[in-house]
């Protein structure tokens, strides 16, 4: 006897290649992929990146000004303390031998506070009235070797000194500075003496026997 089971349908098959069809000719489903929006969230926009550039260009002009500011500070405070140690040293000298030094040459001003040289720079033996490895010399120069080291301030250039260049000379005092941090000067001094500080050079200049 012949088994009278469900009827198997031809349409199967057919549906399923229909389906198949379908699928080739529409393609996958559209819409970013997970994995598409995990990678715009670790990345940055263009417009990002250039907010972030520019935060850290403004951190860095800061950082770079601050410690400018803090190195010219640093400097300002040298040619203070090294200018106040040659005019004590200055005092001893002319406790010593009467006078303070005749010259407006930095060079012979350093041989007269070695010991070296009088007033009038005749040879002398004394002592010496500065720790002369505590300053900066032109060329790295010894002084004890070479008569023509000058000594150097912060910025790299020679203290300026005058005394008794002229006559009449009424300051009661010598001349004695550092020419700051742009090393611009008018060294030409005025009647009797005394420094131009008004004159177009000398606004940061440092004196050791001024306020």
């Amino acid at each position: 006897m012949p088994f009278l089971g469900k009827p198997q349908s031809s349409r199967g098959p057919q549906l399923r290649a229909v389906a198949i069809q379908l699928d080739c000719f529409v393609g996958p489903q559209s819409g970013p992929s997970r994995n598409d929006k995990q990678a715009r969230n670790r990345g940055f926009t263009l417009l990002e990146l250039l907010v972030v550039l520019g935060i850290i260009a403004i951190l860095t002009g800061i950082v770079i000004g601050v410690g400018r500011r803090a190195s010219e500070s640093g400097k300002t405070a040298r040619a203070r303390a090294e200018l106040a140690a040659l005019s004590a040293a200055l005092d001893s000298y002319k406790l010593a031998y009467g006078d303070y030094p005749r010259t407006d040459l930095p060079a012979r001003l350093l041989q007269s506070l070695i010991g070296k040289r009088g007033p009038a720079y005749q040879p002398v033996t004394g002592r010496a009235l500065i720790e002369a490895v505590k300053f900066t010399t032109a060329a790295a120069l010894d002084p004890f070797v070479s008569d023509a080291a000058e000594l150097l301030d912060p910025w790299e250039h020679p203290y300026r000194y005058a005394y008794k260049l002229r006559t009449p000379w009424t300051n009661p005092s010598y001349v004695l500075y550092s020419a700051g941090p742009d090393g611009s000067d008018t060294a030409t001094l005025l009647t009797g003496g005394f420094p131009d500080v008004a004159a177009a050079g000398n606004a940061d200049n440092l004196h050791a026997n001024r306020p």
